[in-house]
């Protein structure tokens, strides 16, 4: 079962991308991030590819 996000089509603060930025850097798993965002794992797959960032993908 998805969890549900209220949250839906809302901007990104700079918080956020700052909190993206870092989490991508510790190498983080995609849905360990969209959890720690309380976003979708699309919204931040869109976010990442938008700054150039690449997401660890586990093996």
């Amino acid at each position: 079962m998805k969890d549900k996000f209220e949250r839906h089509k809302q901007p990104w603060t700079a918080a956020e991308i700052d909190k993206l930025h870092t989490l991508t850097k510790k190498g983080m798993a995609l849905k360990a991030i969209a959890k720690a965002l309380t976003r979708s794992e699309e919204s931040v797959k869109a976010r990442a590819k938008a700054d150039g960032l690449s997401i660890a993908r586990l093996h």
